[in-house]
């Protein structure tokens, strides 16, 4: 029984205090009530950590779009992630890429040039994959999970702390208003004129009564601006106890900042490691794929005598960073031959506007004249160019040998 009273009591007065939290908040937006204000370091800290929060949501997500495209994939993801339970193994895009090269070279067979390109690309193609994954594991270790913590860990607390913080500060504020509204009460009972005309012991028995009231009316009212007075105090102190509390946790995200910037050079170093490796890979597969002969049997059956043109990995490169939509094949080997075999020199006209890609080339300007020639131990696919006092390496391909 006395604990049902207990529980009475504190749902009652737990009811109280919101109801009087809910009618200062609402004074307060009406303009009705005073508002205690936050000192401006607090709510400088509290408008940081805000911003914190915000952009490492934004950054958090794009990166997991980054790691994974695919919406479906990050969807079956989080669901396997809430219930604790690991997901399924798949095939990434270039896991699958690659493994469908490595069946196609294989069914046109690993002995014609095609086939055993395409099971080269295919294993490049799933080393890709393999990097990929590690990008994506190390990744989600080192920068997406710490990202995670603070934004279910640490900013939960301090906005728990700080709902807290507001609960307290409309406390003290509705004390504020009783004790004003007690405070003018008590004014105003003492400023009543009880005092009566003594014409017969009628009159002076009422003007006893009435004085008699007016004296208990005023020890009410003392009794509770004393009482008001004192909620003032106490409610006043925690206020100021959950502002440092807050304050502290607030503080913590310049440590947050210093342990994002650790994780975001992690996250850096991942890339890097991840691009190195796809260079290094499609590298290798460009020395390989050079190596193929200009000309080789077909998969269909047609004469061993019918030359196949080959292009070589360098000049495709060129020309896709030039976005061109093929491969011009205006210098006729012969016109080449001649000039590599010479020492002589020739005019050349340029067919496209090319971007030197280091300080050993030569940019060009479609429609321009200059000279050209070879020199002893240069790529096959490349020349030397002149310009005035400039000069350079330039991709043949760009080229019109002039007569």
């Amino acid at each position: 029984m006395n604990i049902m009273d207990f529980n009475v009591k504190k749902l009652a007065a737990d009811a109280g205090t919101f109801l009087s939290r809910a009618v200062q908040f609402t004074e307060e937006k009406l303009g009705q009530a005073e508002k205690t204000e936050l000192d401006a370091h607090l709510e400088n800290l509290l408008s940081k950590a805000e911003c914190t929060k915000l952009w490492t949501e934004k950054i958090m997500k794009q990166t997991e779009v980054l790691l994974q495209p695919n919406p479906n994939a990050r969807i079956e993801e989080f669901v396997y992630e809430k219930l604790d339970r690991k997901a399924p193994s798949r095939m990434n895009n270039p896991e699958l890429l690659g493994q469908y090269m490595i069946d196609a070279g294989n069914e046109f067979g690993p002995g014609t040039a095609y086939g055993n390109a395409l099971i080269k690309c295919g294993e490049t193609q799933k080393r890709i994959g393999t990097a990929d994954r590690e990008l994506i594991q190390t990744s989600a270790i080192n920068f997406l999970t710490p990202l995670r913590n603070f934004i279910e860990g640490d900013y939960k607390t301090i906005t728990k702390e700080r709902k807290l913080l507001q609960n307290k500060r409309l406390d003290l504020d509705a004390a504020k208003t009783r004790l004003k509204k007690a405070k003018v009460a008590e004014a105003r009972a003492a400023q009543l004129n009880t005092s009566q005309p003594e014409e017969n012991n009628i009159m002076v028995n009422v003007s006893y009564m009435l004085n008699l009231l007016h004296v208990k009316w005023l020890k009410i009212w003392a009794e509770e601006v004393t009482k008001s007075e004192q909620e003032v105090r106490i409610t006043q102190s925690e206020f100021d106890r959950q502002a440092e509390i807050t304050r502290l946790l607030l503080e913590g995200i310049s440590s947050t900042h210093a342990h994002h910037l650790r994780c975001l050079n992690d996250f850096v170093e991942a890339q890097m490691t991840y691009y190195a490796q796809c260079y290094q890979y499609m590298l290798d597969l460009q020395k390989q794929l050079g190596s193929f002969p200009s000309t080789f049997l077909s998969n269909n059956n047609q004469s061993s005598s019918t030359p196949v043109p080959s292009v070589s990995a360098s000049s495709v490169l060129a020309s896709a960073s030039a976005s061109l939509p093929s491969v011009s094949n205006s210098i006729v080997p012969s016109a080449i031959s001649e000039l590599k075999s010479s020492s002589g020199s020739r005019k050349a006209r340029v067919l496209y506007d090319y971007d030197a890609a280091n300080s050993s080339e030569l940019s060009l300007l479609a429609d321009e004249v200059i000279t050209v020639y070879s020199v002893h131990g240069m790529d096959s696919d490349w020349l030397m160019g002149e310009r005035g006092n400039q000069k350079g390496k330039v991709p043949i391909t760009y080229l019109e040998l002039l007569n």
